[in-house]
C-alpha cells in the first residue's frame, strides 16, 4: 500500500524511539544519558551481556556495534515483533494516536476478509475446547493426561477435541451466523463436488496454530482411532495459513527465547508442549513437514543458532541431514544451526518423562555444530582405503561447499574440512629423534626407548649412523614451510601435496597443519605481502613465535635465484619425498636383516647407510646428481635383504 507523502515523517516525529525500544530493552544506567537522548542496552538481535546497542533518540536512529543492526522505529518494530511493514505502521500509529490512511478498495477487502476468518477460527477454538470437557472426549483426556500434561498445560496450549460427528462444528458455526463459504475458506470444512459439506476434523485432539502475532490461523489434529488414514492432520493452505511459513508455538517461543537466548526446534506438537511444561518454553515445531527455508528464516529472526532437537532414530537423523542441505545456501555470518540428537528410540517428550529436564538441558548444552554433523554424514560407515574412495570424498565435499553462497563462510567450511580430512587420512606419524620420539625394534614409541635388540660388534643398528638423512629431512621441511609462509599464493596450488607429505618432525608437522588451516583466509587479501602478513598473524596465535621465526630464517641456501618459486616448491616437495623414501628403505632393510649374524652383511648395511649419508650431504647443496646415488642405494638395500633371507633359510 502507498502511504500519503509526509505520513511516515509525521509518524516518526510524534514517536520517541527510546520509548518504543524501551518496551523491549533495559537501559544501561552507567552508559546512558537520557538528558541528551543517548541510550545504551544489550542488543535484542543477538546474544550479549554488554551494552553495545545504541539509540540516538533525537535522530530517531539505532545502531548495534556488535551485530551492526541499524534502523529507525519502524525497523525496530518489524524485527522485534516479526511483523510486516504495514503492520508495524499500524502498531506505531496507534501508539502515536494517528489514523492510518485508508487502503485501496482491494486491500481493504482482503484485510477485512482476513479479520473475519480470524474471528471464525477463534469460534472454532472455543468450540473444540468446550468439547474437550464433554463425555465423548474421555479417551482424549486420558491420552493427554497420560502424556503428563496438567490442566494448566491444557489451558495454556488451548487443547481441544473434535467430535466424531460429521457436522458438529459446521452446525455450531451456523448457529453463530457463519457462512459455509467462510468455514471453507478457513479450512474447517470440506465441500464435496456432490453432497453436503462436513467437518474436516473428526475424532481428533485439536492443537490451535497461531502466527507470530498470536492470531489463529490453522489447526493440527491427532487422530484417536488407530485406523485413521493420517495420525496427524493439518489445516490446508488458506488465506490465513501457509504451512511452510508457519511455526507451532511461534509467539510464546519468541518471547521466551528473548529471555533464554536460545530456540529449540522439535518435531511435533506434543514435543513442544512437553518441553514447555518442563521449563523449555522457547520451543517451536514445523507443521508436519521438513523444515523449509522460510521457516529457517523465521527461526533466525528469533535467535542466531537454533537448537534442532530431533528424534533419536533413523528418521530423525535423515531429517537432520535434509535440513543441512536446506540451510547451507542460506548461511550468513553468525547464523547457523546446532543439533541435539536424542538418544536412540527417544523423542524429547520421552526423554523428559524418563530422565527429567536436567537430561534434556545437558543434551542441549552438548549440541554439535552443523559442520560436525555434515562431516559425519560424509564419512560415517565409509571406508577410504583406496585413492579412488578418498577422491570420491573430495568430490562430495566440493559439491557440498558449492552449496554455500556466502564466500567467507564457504572458506571457513573449507578450512574445517581440510583439518578434519588431514586427521582422517594422516598415518600414525613416526617422528624422528629430532621430533621427540625414539625408534626401537622397528616400532616408534613416543618418549620411550624401544626394546633392546641383539648386537654383534659392528652390527649395532646402522640407523644410529643415519642422522644425516634425518637432519636433511628436517632441514628440507623447514625450507618448504619457509616458502609457504613467505609466498602463500604459491603454496595454495600445492595444498593436497602438502596435506599428504610425511613430516618427520612433530613440531614442523604442527606448523604445516596451521599453515594449511590459515591459508584460505590469508589468500583473501589482495596483495602477496598482505596475504603473508595475514598468514603470520594467524600462525602467531597458535604456534610459538620463536619457532615461526626460526623457520623463516632457516634454509636460505636452498633459495634459488630463479623467480619461479612455484617450481622451487615443487622440487623441494619431490626431494623431501625421496629423502623419506631412502630413510624408510634403510629401516625396512634393518628390520629384515635383524638377527642375521653375518659380518659381511653388517659391513654392507654400513656401506648402504654411508651411501645414504653421502646422498643427504649432497642434498643440502641441491646437487641434481644425487638421484643416481639414491637409486644405487635402493638397489643395494634390496640385494642385501634378499641375501639375508637366503642365509636365514639355509640356517
Amino acid at each position: 500500500m502507498a502511504l500519503p507523502n509526509g505520513f511516515l515523517d509525521e509518524l516518526k516525529t510524534r514517536l520517541s524511539l527510546a520509548q518504543v525500544a524501551g518496551r523491549k530493552l533495559t537501559w544501561d544506567s552507567r552508559k546512558s544519558n537520557p538528558g541528551k537522548g543517548d541510550y545504551w542496552a544489550p542488543c535484542p538481535f543477538h546474544q550479549e551481556k554488554t551494552a553495545s546497542f545504541h539509540v540516538d533518540d533525537p535522530k530517531g536512529f539505532y545502531y548495534c556495534f556488535g551485530c551492526h543492526a541499524k534502523g529507525d522505529a519502524l525497523n525496530f518494530v518489524r524485527e522485534t515483533e516479526n511483523v510486516g511493514f504495514m503492520e508495524a505502521v499500524e502498531i506505531l500509529a496507534r501508539e502515536a494516536g494517528m489514523t492510518v490512511p485508508a487502503q485501496d478498495p482491494r486491500a481493504q477487502e482482503d484485510a477485512k476478509k482476513r479479520s473475519t476468518l480470524h474471528d471464525v477460527m477463534e469460534l472454532a477454538i472455543q468450540f473444540y475446547k468446550m468439547q474437550f470437557n464433554s463425555a465423548g472426549a474421555a479417551a482424549a483426556r486420558e491420552y493427554v493426561t497420560g502424556r503428563g500434561l496438567t490442566e494448566q498445560h491444557i489451558t495454556q496450549f488451548e487443547i481441544g477435541f473434535a467430535p466424531n460427528g460429521r457436522t458438529a462444528l459446521l452446525d455450531h458455526l451456523k448457529s453463530k451466523n457463519i457462512e459455509v463459504k467462510q468455514m471453507d475458506e478457513a479450512g474447517l470444512v470440506i465441500i464435496p463436488d456432490s453432497g453436503t459439506p462436513f467437518d474436516r476434523f473428526r475424532d481428533r485432539i485439536m492443537f490451535p496454530i497461531r502466527d507470530g502475532r498470536g492470531k489463529p490461523t490453522a489447526f493440527g489434529g491427532r487422530a484417536m482411532s488407530p485406523e485413521a488414514k493420517a495420525k496427524y492432520l493439518n489445516s490446508p493452505e488458506t488465506p490465513l495459513f501457509d504451512k511452510g511459513r508457519s511455526l507451532y508455538n511461534h509467539q510464546p517461543a519468541r518471547e521466551a527465547a528473548g529471555k533464554s537466548g536460545t530456540l529449540i526446534v522439535a518435531e511435533g506438537y506434543m514435543d513442544v508442549i512437553a518441553l514447555a511444561s518442563h521449563g523449555f518454553g522457547h520451543s517451536v515445531a514445523p507443521l508436519g513437514t521438513a523444515i523449509t527455508p522460510d521457516q529457517l528464516r523465521l527461526m533466525w529472526r528469533i535467535t542466531d543458532e537454533p537448537l534442532i532437537a530431533l528424534d533419536g532414530d533413523k528418521a530423525g537423523l535423515r531429517a537432520a541431514m535434509r535440513l543441512i542441505d536446506v540451510a547451507l545456501p542460506l548461511l550468513q555470518a553468525g547464523k547457523s544451526l546446532r543439533f541435539a540428537l536424542m538418544p536412540e528410540g527417544l523423542d524429547p517428550d520421552d526423554l523428559l518423562r524418563n530422565s527429567g529436564p536436567q537430561a534434556m538441558q545437558q543434551l542441549l548444552d552438548n549440541a554439535i555444530p552443523m559442520v560436525s554433523l555434515l562431516w559425519q554424514r560424509e564419512t560415517e560407515e565409509k571406508s577410504f582405503d583406496s585413492p579412488e574412495r578418498r577422491a570420491a570424498l573430495d568430490a562430495s565435499l566440493k559439491r557440498t561447499l558449492s552449496l554455500i553462497e556466502d564466500p567467507s563462510i564457504r572458506e571457513h567450511y573449507k578450512a574445517d574440512f581440510r583439518q578434519r580430512r588431514m586427521e582422517l587420512f594422516a598415518p600414525k606419524r613416526q617422528t624422528s629423534p629430532m621430533g621427540g620420539g625414539n625408534w626401537g625394534g622397528g616400532k616408534f614409541t613416543k618418549g620411550k626407548p624401544g626394546p633392546a635388540r641383539p648386537t654383534s660388534g659392528a652390527k649395532a643398528s646402522a640407523l644410529a649412523r643415519g642422522d644425516g638423512a634425518q637432519a636433511e629431512a628436517r632441514y628440507r621441511e623447514m625450507a618448504i614451510l619457509r616458502t609457504c609462509i613467505n609466498h602463500p599464493q604459491i603454496a595454495d596450488p600445492f595444498e593436497s601435496a602438502l596435506e599428504t607429505l610425511p613430516f618427520l618432525s612433530a613440531d614442523l608437522a604442527k606448523l604445516r597443519d596451521a599453515v594449511l588451516a590459515a591459508l584460505p583466509q590469508a589468500l583473501e587479501n589482495p596483495t602477496p605481502e598482505d596475504a603473508r602478513q595475514k598468514l603470520l598473524d594467524a600462525l602467531y596465535t597458535t604456534i610459538p613465535p620463536e619457532q615461526i621465526d626460526a623457520v623463516i630464517q632457516s634454509g636460505k641456501n636452498l633459495d634459488r635465484t630463479t623467480t619461479d618459486k612455484s617450481e622451487d616448491l615443487a622440487a623441494q616437495l619431490s626431494r623431501h619425498r625421496a629423502i623419506i623414501g631412502r630413510i624408510n628403505e634403510t629401516r625396512e632393510a634393518e628390520l629384515e636383516i635383524n638377527g642375521v649374524d653375518d659380518e659381511g652383511m653388517t659391513w654392507r648395511l654400513q656401506e648402504a647407510t654411508r651411501a645414504q649419508e653421502d646422498a643427504a650431504r649432497m642434498g643440502f647443496d641441491d646437487n641434481e646428481d644425487n638421484g643416481e646415488e639414491s637409486a644405487r642405494n635402493s638397489a643395494f638395500l634390496t640385494q642385501m635383504v634378499e641375501e639375508a633371507r637366503k642365509n636365514s633359510k639355509k640356517s
